[in-house]
């Protein structure tokens, strides 16, 4: 199975370089590879130490980012690398301060695994919520390297606990601990021989209630909030904004609305605007302007957004009338705010965990995202209780990362 697993890389390898020649994101994925075995030649010196996070994208990225700060603390001679698989994760943050080397992650080759764990010789490797590489787990395990899952997730439909998913069960043997976000991961895993696992919970909660401890405050929003109730819509895609725009033009100009969509191509930040009637104002255009003039502020940026939700009395996170889902709800939570996200959030628990304790509302259409804003906006407890549900939620699931260091450095 690992031969022909090998000679499927190696031909996909070949085609996505064809692919390239069409497709920007994917040349992308092909020209960001071609130097990272130079960089890491440049970047880490044979007499260095080092430790490897591996994120699959940005969200994997965002959830280790708790541990990666909390191991770079306790290690401070070591040099961090994360590497990406995705340019959704790379192209973002590729220039972070956090690590000294980040990278592409080469394809899993058997080549490419050897030259790779031989250049960045890692003392420990934490491969972040999921992505099972056999190669470079094999070389890791051939090298006696500690290997870590952190906030790890795992479902009974995955080839691990098929009857032909031999395979598959042999990389999960590479990993020396299992760190899991729930009872149900480490069921899944003590089933099939694994007893070297953990519940440690989820480290975006971590993550996010660091976020209160930092400097959240944005000038120019405080002045296009004007103190009025303002609901922020993070995260969205067109079919949230379809109905999202329906009821701003149609809403009260006490209430103001900032939005900052998924997607900030310049076609589709105009096509928005135009289909809103309020008064509205783009964040590239907001200089030596009077902001609070404005009823809809469009964030045509990218890595504010967290901070945004601090000045939020309502937030709508986009993502929940796609495929897989939701966006990040955590976000908003942490500030006490209520949320509101559309159907699709049953593969997030988070988000499952707050629509069950009411503090978030999921919508369906049009009416229902009506009858929710107007309940939060009429009714001030209502609205205040379902934001204390659910930044007491993201306080009482907090110490991942803690659970995991201690286990590490035992």
């Amino acid at each position: 199975m690992l031969f022909l697993y090998n000679i499927i890389t190696l031909l996909a390898n070949q085609l996505l370089k064809l692919v390239a020649l069409f497709s920007p994101k994917i040349k992308l994925f092909v020209d960001g590879r071609k130097s990272v075995f130079q960089t890491l030649a440049e970047k880490i010196k044979p007499s260095d130490k080092t430790i490897w996070f591996h994120a699959a994208s940005l969200g994997e990225y965002e959830q280790g980012l708790p541990v990666i700060e909390a191991i770079k603390q306790q290690f401070p001679n070591h040099k961090i690398l994360v590497t990406f698989f995705s340019p959704s994760g790379y192209e973002v943050r590729k220039n972070n301060t956090v690590t000294d080397v980040t990278v592409y992650l080469p394809l899993d080759t058997i080549s490419n695994a050897k030259q790779f764990i031989s250049l960045v010789h890692p003392e420990m490797a934490f491969f972040i919520k999921y992505e099972y590489w056999p190669n470079y787990l094999n070389e890791l395990k051939k090298q006696q390297i500690k290997t870590y899952l952190i906030s790890g997730i795992l479902r009974e439909n995955q080839a691990f606990f098929k009857w032909y998913g031999g395979f598959y069960r042999n990389a999960l043997k590479t990993f020396d601990y299992f760190f899991v976000q729930n009872e149900s991961s480490k069921k899944l895993l003590q089933s099939i021989g694994f007893n070297n696992v953990k519940v440690s919970g989820d480290t975006r909660f971590d993550r996010v209630v660091s976020i209160l401890e930092r400097d959240n405050s944005l000038d120019f929003i405080e002045q296009f909030k004007d103190n009025k109730t303002t609901i922020v819509i993070g995260s969205s895609w067109p079919k949230d904004e379809s109905l999202l725009v329906n009821y701003i033009n149609q809403s009260s100009d006490d209430v103001k609305f900032i939005i900052a969509p998924h997607n900030i191509k310049s076609e589709q930040i105009q096509e928005l605007k135009n289909a809103i009637t309020k008064k509205t104002l783009l964040f590239s255009e907001k200089d030596n302007v009077n902001l609070s003039d404005s009823n809809v502020f469009i964030i045509d940026t990218i890595g504010i957004l967290t901070k945004i939700y601090s000045y939020a009395d309502i937030a709508y996170v986009g993502g929940g009338f796609g495929n897989p889902g939701v966006h990040n709800i955590l976000e908003p939570a942490t500030f006490g705010v209520p949320v509101v996200i559309g159907p699709n959030y049953s593969h997030f628990a988070e988000a499952t965990a707050l629509v069950n304790m009411e503090g978030c509302i999921s919508i369906q259409n049009q009416t229902q995202l009506n009858e929710a804003f107007d309940l939060l906006l009429r009714n001030e407890d209502e609205r205040l209780e379902k934001g204390h549900i659910c930044s007491t939620f993201v306080q009482m699931n907090k110490g991942a990362t803690q659970t995991i260091i201690n286990h590490i450095l035992s």
